[in-house]
């Protein structure tokens, strides 16, 4: 029997990171999380990093309470990494090739070649590309197929998905990460990786939109048909709302994330207690005593939901898939969703059916596998590659990895 492997992964939220440590069988390909932790980081601004030296601190920290609840210190040294924010931009593109030979049987050097040839799109010189993701293979004209190989046609035809990333952000992470004394094993976009365990294969099939709801973005993904269509990052986030109580209240923001996490509603009919009831906090000198009711929160957090998720609906419609999402409905995700009453909000605005995106079918420590503030880091040792052209060429070439993708790509072709 194979002995089982350490994964870690960690991703690079907008304003938090969180890491989680698992166990993985390789002759099974079941994980077992052991830990998981994470912490808000002022080193990161929308999935950037502003200060090395502050996110290689978080990281360490985050690091040392993961392997601590895990009891197993010092085993992380190599770990996935899930970036997004702003300076991710993503597109569709379309690649062909003719099959020359007399048999005109499709095979898995050519699949792998016609998704290769699409990378040869122009992009700026300070971008690289991040995945290539197939949606459908064409076949003399005849589209969605979803796997080419064994079939037979003269112009084998795909449609892609790409993700490119600012390159000086990425090295930045990378800057920061190998301070913090660990080595970046391969970068995943943090989107693809949480739609992996929040949304269903059916969901998928069907369509529908996932909205990743974190503290300074908001990260949208379209899957249609099974695979995903579209993907955007909006600069606006959840900790928008805290700012706002911060200022209304004159107090800090850890006071007004608190009285937020406590007593905030995205309205105050979907509000739990009594709408009257005096709240306590302290000014922004953490000591003066001040009260204010609860029904005047509502006020400050009701006008920034609904424009988020205005944003959303706009973003939505102007994607051109707006129609192939009522099937599968909205999956909103991340720490954001926890507000309370947030889901019949969006539901509103939005004018389609919602639900709250949990990880599913994840063995662990409730509060991390159950989290939605985890679901990234959780999705990145999830997430598979349909094969090496779908990687960034930033990831490690090693062996078990290797293995672990030719076996996956075996089992589906």
């Amino acid at each position: 029997m194979a002995k089982s492997e350490i994964v870690v992964s960690l991703d690079v939220g907008s304003a938090q990171v969180a890491c989680v440590l698992a166990r993985r069988n390789p002759e099974t390909e079941t994980l077992e999380v052991l830990g998981g932790a994470r912490r808000a980081c002022k080193g990161l601004k929308g999935g950037v990093v502003i200060n090395i030296d502050e996110t290689a601190r978080a990281v360490s920290r985050v690091m040392e309470e993961t392997e601590e609840m895990a009891g197993l210190s010092g085993a992380a040294r190599n770990v996935l990494i899930g970036v997004r924010g702003a300076h991710i931009q993503t597109f569709n593109h379309h690649g062909a090739m003719n099959i020359a030979r007399t048999d005109k049987e499709i095979t898995a050097e050519d699949r792998d070649q016609v998704v290769e040839n699409t990378k040869a799109v122009p992009i700026s010189p300070d971008r690289e590309i991040v995945h290539v993701i197939p949606q459908d293979f064409i076949l003399d004209r005849q589209n969605g197929v979803p796997n080419p190989v064994g079939m037979e046609a003269s112009l084998l035809e795909v449609d892609v998905h790409i993700v490119t990333a600012s390159q000086s952000h990425l090295n930045n992470i990378w800057k920061a990460i190998g301070r913090a004394g660990f080595q970046v094993e391969e970068p995943i976009y943090g989107l693809l990786a949480v739609g992996d365990v929040v949304v269903t294969a059916e969901e998928k099939d069907l369509g529908c939109l996932l909205v990743d709801l974190g503290g300074q973005t908001t990260s949208l993904a379209i899957y249609a048909e099974g695979s995903v269509r579209f993907t955007k990052e909006l600069p606006i986030g959840a900790d928008a709302i805290t700012h706002d109580l911060s200022h209304a209240l004159r107090t800090s923001i850890s006071q007004a994330q608190l009285v937020k996490e406590r007593y905030g509603a995205a309205t105050r009919d979907l509000a739990d207690g009594d709408a009257d009831e005096e709240i306590p906090y302290t000014s922004v000198d953490g000591r003066t005593p001040r009260t204010m009711k609860r029904t005047a929160i509502f006020d400050y957090i009701a006008p920034r939901i609904e424009e988020i998720f205005t944003m959303v609906s706009e973003e939505l419609q102007n994607s051109n898939y707006a129609e192939h999402v009522s099937g599968g409905g909205v999956i909103l995700t991340g720490g954001g969703s926890l507000l309370t009453g947030i889901v019949p909000a969006a539901e509103q605005i939005l004018e389609l059916p919602v639900r709250q995106g949990l990880p599913q079918g994840i063995a662990g420590p409730p509060d991390v596998v159950g989290h939605p503030s985890y679901a990234t880091a959780l999705g990145l040792l999830h997430y598979r590659h349909l094969g090496e052209w779908s990687r960034s060429r930033r990831a490690s070439r090693k062996i078990t990895l290797g293995q672990r993708v030719r076996a996956f790509v075996e089992d589906i072709f």
